[in-house]
């Protein structure tokens, strides 16, 4: 099993290298908080409902799962809106991949078909999926033929773009600045 360092938290990052459907939702919750903040929530979740269970997460009753989302600290910031999220994300798994995370990806032929997979998933956009699949393909070896090519940049070896270059505190600090002097620098327009 990869250990991951992502959380920076060892409950939070032991549950993340252990259960895929851990992170996936640490990367769905990865916005609009601080990146260790989002993939410690899925331990939360377990804590609180007992399970971190796809098909029963997708029934709970979506006022109910707010709740939960919502309850010291807050999974999110935005509890009601991630929590349908989640929800959404739980049921695709559950339907559409017989309520095992792993089967996103162990089964992709190539790395274009990981990403569409990933790209189809709710509250994944292209590049919240290409980073998923940088992640996968980085620290977990999850290396179908083209995966970098369907990762773009976050796939570079060396590179200190997103979570899928986070192994420990040192290579956190490293994104982070990455991505503050990304902020920071104006788009080429056009």
């Amino acid at each position: 099993m990869t250990a991951l360092c992502i959380a920076q938290d060892d409950a939070a990052d032991k549950l993340l290298s252990s259960n895929p459907l851990a992170l996936v939702l640490g990367m769905l919750l990865d916005q609009q908080i601080a990146m260790e903040t989002a993939f410690r929530g899925p331990a939360k979740l377990q804590e609180r409902l007992g399970h971190l269970d796809a098909a029963k997460i997708a029934a709970m009753d979506e006022e109910a799962f707010a709740k939960v989302m919502a309850t010291p600290p807050a999974v999110h910031r935005f509890p009601g809106s991630m929590g349908a999220r989640v929800q959404a994300l739980c049921q695709v798994i559950s339907r559409e991949y017989g309520n095992d995370a792993s089967r996103l990806w162990s089964s992709a032929a190539t790395g274009q078909e990981l990403l569409a997979r990933v790209k189809a998933l709710p509250g994944f956009g292209e590049q919240k999926a290409r980073i998923f699949v940088a992640l996968l393909g980085k620290q977990l070896n999850v290396t179908p033929t083209g995966w970098r090519e369907a990762a773009g940049a976050y796939g570079e070896d060396g590179s200190t773009r997103s979570v899928a270059d986070v192994h420990d505190p040192a290579s956190l600090s490293a994104v982070r600045a990455f991505k503050q002097e990304a902020k920071r620098t104006p788009k080429a327009e056009g």
